[in-house]
């Protein structure tokens, strides 16, 4: 059921242009599958989806496995301007469109210092433990950028 509900809503988000998860959620109703909006968080989550001006995309237009995602020092080098420190939190400012991208790729490297991250258009917020753990981290991003 998960593997077509997953398939329904890369054909949905590949036909046209879907705003907001409620709907998604809608679409996905007419098609028969009811989902709760937690299933659905999940769904995006796990199909690594990312919601732009022109709503919910696939990366790179298609669905990749964890092991296709690009490394996160080439995913910094490429994308990551600058990290700044603020107590247990860091700010990393990216080129403008890439801070998803960027947040799913530190989200998958499961680091212990990363609590959780959100991103916006062209930043992310990094949440670490504690302040120590986020100036370590904050290293690291910074000389992978560069």
């Amino acid at each position: 059921m998960k593997h077509t509900r997953h398939n329904a809503i890369r054909e949905l988000i590949a036909s046209s242009p879907i705003g907001s998860q409620d709907a998604l959620r809608r679409r996905l109703v007419k098609r028969g599958f009811d989902v709760t909006q937690a299933t659905l968080s999940r769904d995006i989550h796990e199909l690594h989806l990312y919601k732009g001006p022109n709503g919910y995309s696939l990366p790179n237009g298609a669905v990749a496995d964890e092991e296709d995602l690009p490394a996160i020092d080439e995913m910094l080098k490429s994308f990551g301007l600058k990290v700044k420190q603020a107590l247990n939190q860091l700010v990393l400012i990216t080129t403008s469109g890439s801070a998803q991208a960027v947040a799913l790729s530190i989200d998958s490297e499961d680091w212990p210092e990363v609590v959780g991250t959100i991103a916006g258009d062209d930043t992310v917020l990094i949440i670490c433990p504690d302040p120590k753990r986020a100036a370590a981290l904050r290293s690291r991003l910074t000389a992978a950028i560069g």
